[in-house]
């Protein structure tokens, strides 16, 4: 038994001990990390493009900027009449952006990539203590790595909200692991008010706690309080635009739908695979996805045989659903994938079984390949 297969001891629940156990996996994050920032830094000097503009001050990073300094009400209308308001953006990040500022030199812009560093650390840690409570330590620091050397890994380090979503989701899993279920509902509504796709954590957290009373055959307070608590970010957002916009509960999905986005079962995204295969170049893309579709389906069947618990394989569930089955956007289902981290369990399970010199070389590979995408991607048309 190397170290890493070591489970922590009881002092674990204190902060320095249980900083110790996860650091394998933090600072193998933090090295991927440094890697895709230093790839876009040497990327960028050959296109004349900025790092620092590209991970602060493009695409959705602008929009909560906006909201950071003006608060919502603020729109566009693109030439084909549509209108884009910034009441789709959800508050969270933006309210972070604007705290940090006041409390330091930063810009908002700046203020929220620290926000968002800072969070996928906290995600890689959430992501690491659900896996090692399931598989071992060595699963779940090959799970963390596979979250940060994912092709698009590199929005984890942008002023994006996925990071910080994805830290609140894991945190909140492994509260609902482990029956802590007032933190979890706390978390779960704080994700709430950061990304729609929170009510992928709430769902969980309903469906751990009826099977809870129904095994347990009573209903305490604390299961009952946290999934009270867990719906209150969300609908509240989404109620307070219904009545902004005079929408009523539809009045979010009104915002929405001027920005193109809808749930449609996926009909708009096989469409837009099918028209992929009207020429050669654009067919080998097409393929690309239905590749890609494919895996993420094997991946959440697999996380079922394996026997993931049920929280976790609704949580994931929900968000690959709302992923893929959107309508719009295509180009983002990747970065709207990524905080589905339970689908890389069994990917981490299989790495694990590996000689450290060989899950290390695979890692090395992948994350070096991943850096260059990310760089790649970054300087082109967007948005990611």
């Amino acid at each position: 038994m190397t170290d890493l297969d070591q489970r922590p001891d009881r002092r674990t629940g204190r902060l320095p001990a249980a900083l110790r156990h996860a650091a394998p996996a933090l600072l193998v994050y933090a090295g991927v990390r440094a890697l895709g920032l230093a790839v876009l830094a040497l990327w960028c000097l050959g296109t004349g493009k900025s790092p620092h503009t590209l991970l602060t001050a493009r695409w959705d990073s602008l929009w909560y900027v906006r909201v950071a300094e003006h608060g919502y009400g603020w729109q566009t209308t693109l030439p084909d009449g549509t209108v884009h308001s910034n009441l789709a953006f959800f508050p969270l990040l933006p309210w972070l952006e604007r705290l940090v500022s006041a409390l330091t030199p930063l810009s908002y812009a700046d203020a929220g990539m620290v926000v968002a560093w800072l969070a996928s650390l906290a995600a890689a840690w959430g992501i690491f203590l659900i896996a090692d409570r399931m598989y071992g330590r060595r699963a779940g620091v090959c799970a963390v790595a596979l979250w940060a050397v994912l092709p698009v890994g590199i929005v984890q380090s942008m002023a994006y909200s996925e990071s910080l979503f994805t830290a609140l989701a894991a945190w909140s899993l492994y509260a609902v692991l482990r029956e802590r279920w007032v933190t979890a509902g706390l978390l779960a509504a704080l994700a709430g008010l950061t990304r729609p796709v929170g009510m992928a954590v709430v769902a969980a957290l309903w469906v751990a706690a009826v099977l809870w009373v129904v095994r347990e055959k009573r209903a305490p307070w604390r299961p009952v309080l946290g999934a009270l608590l867990a719906p209150l970010g969300a609908a509240g957002y989404v109620l307070w635009v219904g009545q902004r916009t005079g929408g009523g509960l539809f009045g979010y999905l009104d915002v929405q739908k001027q920005w193109g986005n809808g749930f449609d079962f996926g009909y708009a995204f096989v469409r837009f695979i099918a028209d992929k295969f009207t020429s050669f170049p654009s067919a080998l893309a097409g393929a690309g996805l239905i590749v890609g579709v494919v895996l993420v389906i094997w991946l959440y069947v697999t996380g079922v045989r394996q026997k993931q618990p049920v929280p976790l394989l609704v949580y994931t569930g929900i968000v690959v659903a709302l992923a893929l089955c959107a309508s719009g956007y295509f180009g983002s289902k990747p970065r709207l994938l990524m905080p589905a981290f339970p689908l890389l369990l069994p990917l981490a399970v299989a790495l694990g079984r590996l000689r450290t010199s060989r899950s290390a070389a695979v890692l090395a590979v992948v994350g070096a390949a991943s850096a260059v995408y990310g760089a790649l991607w970054l300087n082109g048309s967007g948005p990611p």
